[in-house]
């Protein structure tokens, strides 16, 4: 304090010039020592984590700079004026005490913004790595933030009234119910965060399926509270985050992993069309690659089946085996499908009648397309079904179809025709 001396003797006239100059060197002596220590940390940084740098600041987003250095930097400043004010002649000794604890709550906060800059840093570089989205830690992290500043509030709070924190703690004891119920929503969000983490139930990027939630689309983001979903329509969804352990939903990550993607789909065919093939049709379906073997093997076992029957097959073609146009168009659609370059050949193919309904006869094609992005999968889908639908008169089966107003009225015309009498 030599050093003052003079400066003090020489403005003993001037007292209140004196403590405004006093003031005004402290203060610049603070934001000197700010400056001083963000350029000190930075080069120190630089020096000894340089491929880290590199990584931080190869983008403009601000999440990426060193803000985490900014924030610790103003702890210099804060403990220049907390020792400086005593300095300050003529100062209460209530002021010097309410600024010390000011400062005190200051470095407290402080630090504390610093470590959740620091966590979203460690949260920036984490999502680079390459498994990111499959273990998203965004939730975590912010649990964390969460308990930080739940304690730096604490320790300000403890600060400004000049206690110690286990006695302000201690008497928040009655207040855990009421903080409980008021933050019930972060609990069961928590709980079910880490839930859904542990057992991979969602990732980012997955396609999700939640009709309560009107959700149908990607996951683009997971956080503590909520999942936000871009529906196909380009929409987004919030969905608590407690709703995927209340409610169920669908999740197409598996089938996008498995290589193939279900086709399951029926044709209606009028049951009227069903009959038994005649030789001429048995012949001009021999035509077809797909049904030349089919054909002919079976034309050997029903040959052997009917032989073994004897005269019964002789006396009325009911008795016999015969081929019909559904059983040889289903075994056409079976060898077109393993034939088919957009259907994997690895996964169940199987082409099956189901219970007849009053639309018609189901014939379902359950098979896996190769390729799982939508696009190419309805092309695909599409494709086969052109085709069947194309060459089904060919066996002469018709597709069943409600009587459309061109059917109706061209009944209508025939029936009022004079031929129709």
């Amino acid at each position: 304090m030599e050093w003052i001396q003079p400066l003090q003797d020489a403005l003993a006239p001037y007292p209140k010039l004196y403590v405004a100059i006093i003031i005004a060197l402290l203060c610049a002596g603070a934001w000197l020592a700010n400056f001083i220590t963000k350029q000190i940390l930075l080069r120190a940084l630089r020096k000894a984590l340089p491929g880290l740098l590199r990584r931080v600041d190869s983008t403009q987003d601000p999440r990426y700079q060193l803000s985490v250095v900014s924030r610790l930097a103003n702890v210099v400043p804060a403990l220049v004026l907390m020792a400086g004010v005593a300095v300050v002649p003529g100062l209460p000794e209530t002021v010097v005490t309410l600024v010390r604890n000011l400062g005190s709550a200051f470095i407290v906060l402080t630090v504390a913004l610093a470590i959740g800059k620091a966590l979203d840093l460690a949260l920036v570089l984490y999502e680079r790595q390459p498994g990111a989205r499959d273990r998203p830690i965004k939730g975590f992290l912010q649990l964390v933030k969460i308990i930080i500043f739940a304690i730096a509030a604490v320790l300000i709070v403890a600060v400004l009234i000049d206690r110690s924190p286990l006695v302000l703690l201690s008497g928040m004891g009655a207040m855990m119910a009421v903080l409980i119920l008021v933050f019930q929503d972060t609990l069961l969000s928590m709980v079910a965060g880490a839930t859904v983490s542990s057992n991979d139930m969602i990732r980012l990027g997955d396609w999700i399926e939640m009709p309560s939630a009107h959700a149908d689309g990607d996951v683009i983001d997971i956080n503590l509270h909520t999942v936000k979903v871009q529906n196909w329509d380009k929409t987004i969804t919030a969905i608590p985050m407690k709703r995927f352990l209340s409610e169920s939903f669908k999740n197409w990550r598996g089938m996008q992993e498995s290589g193939g993607r279900r086709i399951k789909r029926s044709l209606y065919l009028d049951q009227t069309s069903v009959a038994f093939l005649e030789s001429e049709h048995n012949a001009r379906l021999r035509r077809l690659q797909l049904l030349d073997d089919y054909l002919e093997n079976k034309a050997r076992e029903l040959a052997d089946w009917n032989r073994a029957l004897g005269e019964w097959a002789e006396r009325d073609a009911i008795n016999r085996r015969r081929l019909t146009n559904l059983g040889t168009f289903r075994a056409y659609v079976d060898r077109y499908l393993r034939a088919h370059p957009g259907v994997n050949q690895e996964m169940t193919i199987m082409v099956r009648q189901l219970q007849p309904v009053s639309t018609g006869l189901p014939l379902e094609v359950y098979c896996f397309s190769v390729d799982t992005r939508w696009v190419v999968y309805e092309g695909v889908q599409s494709d086969i079904f052109d085709h069947l639908l194309a060459v089904l008169p060919e066996f002469g089966l018709r597709v069943f179809q409600t009587p459309s107003g061109h059917d109706l009225r061209g009944a209508m015309v025939g029936a009022s025709s004079p031929d129709a009498s």
